[in-house]
Protein backbone atom coordinates (compact mmCIF):
# COMPACT_ATOMS: atom_id res chain seq x y z
CA UNK A 1 0.00 0.00 0.00
CA UNK A 2 1.35 3.43 -0.93
CA UNK A 3 2.59 5.49 1.95
CA UNK A 4 3.06 2.47 4.22
CA UNK A 5 6.63 1.77 5.32
CA UNK A 6 7.57 -1.90 5.43
CA UNK A 7 8.90 -3.14 8.78
CA UNK A 8 11.42 -5.25 6.87
CA UNK A 9 14.35 -3.19 5.60
CA UNK A 10 17.90 -3.76 4.44
CA UNK A 11 20.59 -3.13 7.04
CA UNK A 12 24.07 -1.78 6.44
CA UNK A 13 25.31 -5.23 5.45
CA UNK A 14 22.63 -5.56 2.79
CA UNK A 15 20.71 -8.17 4.81
CA UNK A 16 17.03 -7.97 5.71
CA UNK A 17 16.26 -6.80 9.26
CA UNK A 18 13.00 -6.56 11.23
CA UNK A 19 12.18 -3.05 12.49
CA UNK A 20 8.52 -3.43 13.35
CA UNK A 21 8.89 -4.00 17.09
CA UNK A 22 9.27 -7.14 19.19
CA UNK A 23 7.96 -10.42 17.85
CA UNK A 24 5.44 -11.76 20.35
CA UNK A 25 4.51 -15.40 20.87
CA UNK A 26 1.22 -16.79 19.72
CA UNK A 27 -0.82 -19.70 20.99
CA UNK A 28 -0.46 -21.76 24.12
CA UNK A 29 2.93 -22.97 25.36
CA UNK A 30 4.27 -26.27 24.06
CA UNK A 31 5.38 -29.23 26.17
CA UNK A 32 7.83 -31.82 24.86
CA UNK A 33 9.10 -34.96 26.56
CA UNK A 34 12.00 -37.00 25.24
CA UNK A 35 11.96 -40.81 25.09
CA UNK A 36 12.71 -42.41 28.44
CA UNK A 37 10.69 -39.88 30.43
CA UNK A 38 7.33 -40.37 28.74
CA UNK A 39 5.50 -41.75 31.79
CA UNK A 40 6.27 -38.66 33.85
CA UNK A 41 5.71 -36.42 30.82
CA UNK A 42 2.21 -37.85 30.28
CA UNK A 43 1.36 -37.26 33.93
CA UNK A 44 2.56 -33.64 33.82
CA UNK A 45 0.72 -32.99 30.55
CA UNK A 46 -2.47 -34.47 31.96
CA UNK A 47 -2.18 -32.30 35.06
CA UNK A 48 -1.62 -29.17 32.95
CA UNK A 49 -4.35 -30.03 30.47
CA UNK A 50 -1.83 -29.62 27.63
CA UNK A 51 -1.07 -32.23 24.98
CA UNK A 52 2.47 -33.47 24.64
CA UNK A 53 3.82 -31.99 21.43
CA UNK A 54 5.01 -34.40 18.75
CA UNK A 55 8.70 -34.91 18.11
CA UNK A 56 10.95 -37.35 16.32
CA UNK A 57 13.98 -39.20 17.66
CA UNK A 58 16.19 -41.21 15.32
CA UNK A 59 19.14 -43.48 16.05
CA UNK A 60 21.98 -44.01 13.60
CA UNK A 61 24.31 -46.97 13.22
CA UNK A 62 27.31 -44.92 14.27
CA UNK A 63 25.76 -44.34 17.71
CA UNK A 64 24.74 -40.80 16.82
CA UNK A 65 21.18 -39.59 17.03
CA UNK A 66 18.82 -36.83 15.94
CA UNK A 67 15.79 -35.30 17.62
CA UNK A 68 13.52 -32.58 16.24
CA UNK A 69 10.10 -31.09 16.98
CA UNK A 70 7.35 -32.07 14.53
CA UNK A 71 5.24 -29.00 15.24
CA UNK A 72 5.93 -25.32 14.62
CA UNK A 73 7.70 -23.77 17.61
CA UNK A 74 8.49 -20.32 16.20
CA UNK A 75 7.55 -17.56 18.63
CA UNK A 76 6.29 -20.05 21.22
CA UNK A 77 7.28 -20.65 24.84
CA UNK A 78 8.49 -24.25 25.01
CA UNK A 79 8.94 -26.59 27.96
CA UNK A 80 11.10 -29.71 27.65
CA UNK A 81 10.90 -32.45 30.30
CA UNK A 82 13.53 -35.16 30.66
CA UNK A 83 15.10 -36.86 33.68
CA UNK A 84 18.78 -37.46 33.08
CA UNK A 85 19.77 -40.43 35.19
CA UNK A 86 21.74 -43.25 33.58
CA UNK A 87 19.88 -46.48 32.93
CA UNK A 88 22.64 -48.59 31.37
CA UNK A 89 22.64 -51.21 34.13
CA UNK A 90 18.87 -51.70 34.26
CA UNK A 91 17.67 -54.87 32.55
CA UNK A 92 14.84 -54.53 30.05
CA UNK A 93 15.30 -50.80 29.58
CA UNK A 94 17.01 -48.78 26.81
CA UNK A 95 20.74 -48.48 27.33
CA UNK A 96 21.13 -44.75 27.89
CA UNK A 97 23.80 -43.32 30.11
CA UNK A 98 23.50 -39.96 31.84
CA UNK A 99 25.78 -38.62 29.13
CA UNK A 100 23.43 -39.90 26.38
CA UNK A 101 20.44 -38.23 27.97
CA UNK A 102 22.28 -35.00 28.66
CA UNK A 103 23.52 -34.57 25.09
CA UNK A 104 20.09 -35.42 23.64
CA UNK A 105 18.52 -32.78 25.86
CA UNK A 106 21.10 -30.17 24.89
CA UNK A 107 20.75 -30.89 21.15
CA UNK A 108 16.96 -30.72 21.36
CA UNK A 109 17.15 -27.36 23.13
CA UNK A 110 19.44 -26.18 20.34
CA UNK A 111 17.01 -27.40 17.70
CA UNK A 112 14.12 -25.60 19.41
CA UNK A 113 16.01 -22.32 19.62
CA UNK A 114 17.23 -22.60 16.03
CA UNK A 115 13.62 -23.18 14.93
CA UNK A 116 12.64 -19.86 16.51
CA UNK A 117 11.23 -20.79 19.91
CA UNK A 118 10.74 -17.63 21.94
CA UNK A 119 11.91 -19.31 25.12
CA UNK A 120 12.93 -22.81 26.20
CA UNK A 121 12.58 -24.09 29.75
CA UNK A 122 14.30 -27.40 30.50
CA UNK A 123 12.63 -29.38 33.29
CA UNK A 124 15.32 -31.86 34.30
CA UNK A 125 13.96 -33.50 37.42
CA UNK A 126 17.29 -35.26 37.96
CA UNK A 127 20.41 -33.39 36.80
CA UNK A 128 23.59 -35.45 36.32
CA UNK A 129 26.95 -34.39 37.73
CA UNK A 130 25.26 -32.32 40.43
CA UNK A 131 27.26 -34.21 43.07
CA UNK A 132 30.56 -33.10 41.51
CA UNK A 133 30.16 -29.51 42.65
CA UNK A 134 33.63 -28.91 44.10
CA UNK A 135 37.23 -30.09 43.93
CA UNK A 136 38.07 -32.81 46.43
CA UNK A 137 41.39 -33.85 44.87
CA UNK A 138 44.15 -31.91 43.09
CA UNK A 139 43.17 -31.00 39.50
CA UNK A 140 39.61 -32.28 40.03
CA UNK A 141 36.90 -31.13 37.62
CA UNK A 142 33.91 -29.13 38.85
CA UNK A 143 31.46 -30.89 36.57
CA UNK A 144 28.35 -29.10 37.85
CA UNK A 145 29.75 -25.84 36.51
CA UNK A 146 30.51 -27.40 33.13
CA UNK A 147 26.97 -28.78 32.82
CA UNK A 148 25.62 -25.30 33.52
CA UNK A 149 27.88 -23.89 30.79
CA UNK A 150 26.50 -26.43 28.32
CA UNK A 151 22.88 -25.43 28.97
CA UNK A 152 23.82 -21.78 28.61
CA UNK A 153 25.71 -22.51 25.39
CA UNK A 154 22.48 -23.97 23.98
CA UNK A 155 20.74 -20.72 25.02
CA UNK A 156 18.33 -22.35 27.46
CA UNK A 157 16.29 -19.64 29.17
CA UNK A 158 15.33 -21.51 32.35
CA UNK A 159 16.36 -24.75 34.01
CA UNK A 160 14.13 -26.36 36.63
CA UNK A 161 15.41 -29.17 38.82
CA UNK A 162 14.02 -31.11 41.74
CA UNK A 163 15.97 -31.27 45.02
CA UNK A 164 19.43 -30.67 43.60
CA UNK A 165 22.31 -32.11 45.62
CA UNK A 166 23.95 -28.79 46.49
CA UNK A 167 21.65 -25.80 46.07
CA UNK A 168 24.33 -23.12 46.51
CA UNK A 169 26.62 -24.71 43.92
CA UNK A 170 23.70 -25.10 41.51
CA UNK A 171 22.62 -21.48 41.78
CA UNK A 172 26.18 -20.19 41.50
CA UNK A 173 26.95 -22.31 38.43
CA UNK A 174 24.52 -20.46 36.17
CA UNK A 175 24.94 -16.92 34.88
CA UNK A 176 22.67 -16.24 31.87
CA UNK A 177 20.15 -19.03 32.44
CA UNK A 178 17.55 -18.77 35.19
CA UNK A 179 18.04 -21.75 37.52
CA UNK A 180 15.25 -22.87 39.85
CA UNK A 181 15.23 -25.80 42.26
CA UNK A 182 11.94 -27.21 43.54
CA UNK A 183 11.58 -29.22 46.72
CA UNK A 184 9.57 -32.41 47.10
CA UNK A 185 9.30 -31.88 50.86
CA UNK A 186 5.56 -31.12 50.72
CA UNK A 187 4.56 -34.15 48.66
CA UNK A 188 6.79 -36.50 50.65
CA UNK A 189 5.31 -35.18 53.90
CA UNK A 190 1.78 -35.70 52.54
CA UNK A 191 2.66 -39.31 51.74
CA UNK A 192 4.17 -40.04 55.17
CA UNK A 193 1.66 -38.32 57.46
CA UNK A 194 -1.10 -40.98 57.10
CA UNK A 195 1.35 -43.62 58.38
CA UNK A 196 2.35 -41.69 61.50
CA UNK A 197 0.84 -42.78 64.75
CA UNK A 198 0.77 -41.05 68.13
CA UNK A 199 4.45 -41.62 68.83
CA UNK A 200 6.84 -38.66 68.56
CA UNK A 201 8.71 -38.13 65.29
CA UNK A 202 12.33 -37.25 64.54
CA UNK A 203 13.74 -36.27 61.15
CA UNK A 204 17.31 -37.50 60.63
CA UNK A 205 19.91 -36.21 58.21
CA UNK A 206 22.34 -39.03 57.32
CA UNK A 207 25.18 -36.53 56.88
CA UNK A 208 26.05 -32.92 57.61
CA UNK A 209 25.66 -31.89 53.97
CA UNK A 210 21.96 -32.73 54.07
CA UNK A 211 21.21 -30.95 57.34
CA UNK A 212 19.50 -27.97 55.68
CA UNK A 213 17.40 -30.29 53.49
CA UNK A 214 16.33 -32.25 56.57
CA UNK A 215 15.46 -29.03 58.41
CA UNK A 216 13.24 -27.88 55.52
CA UNK A 217 11.42 -31.20 55.64
CA UNK A 218 11.15 -31.10 59.43
CA UNK A 219 9.53 -27.65 59.33
CA UNK A 220 7.10 -28.75 56.59
CA UNK A 221 6.13 -31.85 58.57
CA UNK A 222 5.72 -29.87 61.78
CA UNK A 223 3.51 -27.28 60.08
CA UNK A 224 1.33 -29.92 58.44
CA UNK A 225 0.81 -32.07 61.54
CA UNK A 226 0.73 -29.30 64.14
CA UNK A 227 2.98 -31.42 66.35
CA UNK A 228 6.60 -30.83 67.34
CA UNK A 229 9.12 -32.79 65.26
CA UNK A 230 12.63 -33.43 66.48
CA UNK A 231 15.83 -33.48 64.47
CA UNK A 232 18.98 -35.57 64.52
CA UNK A 233 22.25 -35.74 62.61
CA UNK A 234 24.60 -38.59 61.80
CA UNK A 235 28.28 -37.92 61.17
CA UNK A 236 29.59 -39.05 57.80
CA UNK A 237 32.74 -38.38 55.84
CA UNK A 238 34.16 -40.23 52.87
CA UNK A 239 37.83 -40.83 52.07
CA UNK A 240 39.12 -43.12 49.33
CA UNK A 241 35.62 -44.49 48.83
CA UNK A 242 35.33 -45.52 52.49
CA UNK A 243 32.57 -43.96 54.61
CA UNK A 244 33.52 -43.18 58.20
CA UNK A 245 32.06 -41.39 61.21
CA UNK A 246 30.19 -42.61 64.28
CA UNK A 247 28.95 -39.49 66.06
CA UNK A 248 25.19 -39.10 66.40
CA UNK A 249 23.31 -36.06 67.68
CA UNK A 250 19.60 -36.17 68.55
CA UNK A 251 16.95 -38.23 70.30
CA UNK A 252 15.31 -41.19 68.53
CA UNK A 253 14.51 -43.44 71.52
CA UNK A 254 10.96 -44.80 71.11
CA UNK A 255 10.29 -42.43 68.22
CA UNK A 256 9.30 -42.80 64.56
CA UNK A 257 12.35 -41.79 62.55
CA UNK A 258 12.31 -40.37 59.03
CA UNK A 259 15.71 -40.40 57.32
CA UNK A 260 15.61 -37.79 54.56
CA UNK A 261 18.04 -37.40 51.67
CA UNK A 262 18.06 -36.03 48.13
CA UNK A 263 18.77 -39.38 46.50
CA UNK A 264 19.28 -43.07 47.15
CA UNK A 265 22.05 -44.58 45.05
CA UNK A 266 23.54 -47.81 46.40
CA UNK A 267 21.60 -47.44 49.65
CA UNK A 268 24.73 -47.59 51.80
CA UNK A 269 24.21 -44.19 53.43
CA UNK A 270 20.58 -44.98 54.25
CA UNK A 271 21.37 -48.45 55.63
CA UNK A 272 24.07 -46.98 57.85
CA UNK A 273 21.58 -44.45 59.22
CA UNK A 274 18.88 -47.12 59.69
CA UNK A 275 21.21 -49.30 61.76
CA UNK A 276 22.34 -46.36 63.89
CA UNK A 277 18.76 -45.24 64.61
CA UNK A 278 17.64 -48.75 65.54
CA UNK A 279 20.67 -49.16 67.80
CA UNK A 280 19.62 -45.91 69.48
CA UNK A 281 16.13 -47.28 70.17
CA UNK A 282 13.99 -45.99 67.28
CA UNK A 283 10.53 -47.57 67.19
CA UNK A 284 10.08 -47.32 63.42
CA UNK A 285 12.42 -46.14 60.68
CA UNK A 286 11.31 -44.70 57.35
CA UNK A 287 13.64 -43.59 54.56
CA UNK A 288 12.59 -40.87 52.13
CA UNK A 289 14.37 -39.36 49.14
CA UNK A 290 13.37 -37.48 46.03
CA UNK A 291 15.43 -39.51 43.57
CA UNK A 292 15.37 -43.30 43.77
CA UNK A 293 18.37 -44.19 41.59
CA UNK A 294 18.66 -47.63 43.22
CA UNK A 295 21.99 -48.59 41.71
CA UNK A 296 23.93 -51.76 42.44
CA UNK A 297 23.59 -52.75 46.10
CA UNK A 298 20.28 -50.98 46.70
CA UNK A 299 18.45 -54.32 47.06
CA UNK A 300 19.60 -54.32 50.70
CA UNK A 301 17.02 -51.63 51.46
CA UNK A 302 14.21 -54.11 50.91
CA UNK A 303 15.72 -57.00 52.81
CA UNK A 304 15.81 -57.78 56.51
CA UNK A 305 17.41 -54.88 58.36
CA UNK A 306 16.27 -52.27 55.84
CA UNK A 307 13.90 -49.39 56.64
CA UNK A 308 10.28 -50.23 57.42
CA UNK A 309 9.30 -48.26 54.33
CA UNK A 310 11.17 -46.36 51.62
CA UNK A 311 9.46 -43.40 49.94
CA UNK A 312 10.70 -41.86 46.67
CA UNK A 313 9.20 -39.81 43.85
CA UNK A 314 8.95 -40.73 40.18
CA UNK A 315 11.58 -38.13 39.27
CA UNK A 316 13.57 -40.98 37.69
CA UNK A 317 12.60 -44.37 36.29
CA UNK A 318 12.27 -46.96 39.07
CA UNK A 319 13.35 -50.51 38.14
CA UNK A 320 10.31 -52.78 38.08
CA UNK A 321 12.26 -55.46 39.95
CA UNK A 322 12.28 -53.28 43.08
CA UNK A 323 8.55 -52.63 43.28
CA UNK A 324 7.29 -54.04 46.57
CA UNK A 325 5.12 -53.25 49.58
CA UNK A 326 8.16 -51.68 51.28
CA UNK A 327 8.65 -49.16 48.45
CA UNK A 328 6.21 -46.27 48.02
CA UNK A 329 6.49 -44.19 44.83
CA UNK A 330 4.74 -40.82 44.80
CA UNK A 331 4.14 -38.61 41.80
CA UNK A 332 6.07 -35.39 41.30
CA UNK A 333 3.78 -34.48 38.38
CA UNK A 334 1.49 -32.11 40.35
CA UNK A 335 4.50 -30.17 41.65
CA UNK A 336 6.14 -29.95 38.22
CA UNK A 337 2.88 -28.98 36.51
CA UNK A 338 2.28 -26.27 39.10
CA UNK A 339 5.73 -24.80 38.47
CA UNK A 340 5.30 -24.89 34.68
CA UNK A 341 1.85 -23.29 34.88
CA UNK A 342 3.12 -20.49 37.11
CA UNK A 343 6.05 -19.77 34.81
CA UNK A 344 3.76 -19.82 31.79
CA UNK A 345 1.36 -17.36 33.42
CA UNK A 346 4.14 -15.11 34.72
CA UNK A 347 3.24 -15.93 38.32
CA UNK A 348 5.77 -16.30 41.16
CA UNK A 349 6.42 -19.73 42.59
CA UNK A 350 8.58 -18.82 45.54
CA UNK A 351 6.53 -21.11 47.78
CA UNK A 352 7.66 -24.06 45.64
CA UNK A 353 11.31 -23.20 46.23
CA UNK A 354 13.05 -23.97 49.57
CA UNK A 355 14.04 -20.78 51.39
CA UNK A 356 15.12 -21.85 54.85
Amino acid sequence: MAGTKSPVVGNEDGCLAWTGGPVTHSGTPLLFCLNGSRKLGDAVADRLGWPLSAHEEREFESGEHKARPLVEVGGRDVYLLHHLEGEASRPGQPVQSANDKLIRTLFFIGALKQAGARSVTAVTTYLPYARKDRRTKPRDPVSMRYVAALFEAMDADTLITLDIHNLAAFENAFRSCRAENLTAAEIIADAIIPTLGDEPVTVVSPDAGGQKRAEIFRVVLENKTGNPVGNALLEKHRSGGVVKGSLFSGDVQGRTVIIIDDMISSGGTIMRAVKTCRDKGAARVFAAATHGLFNKGADQLFERGGPDRTIVTDSVTIPATLISERLQIISAAPLLADAIARLSNGEPFYDLVPYN
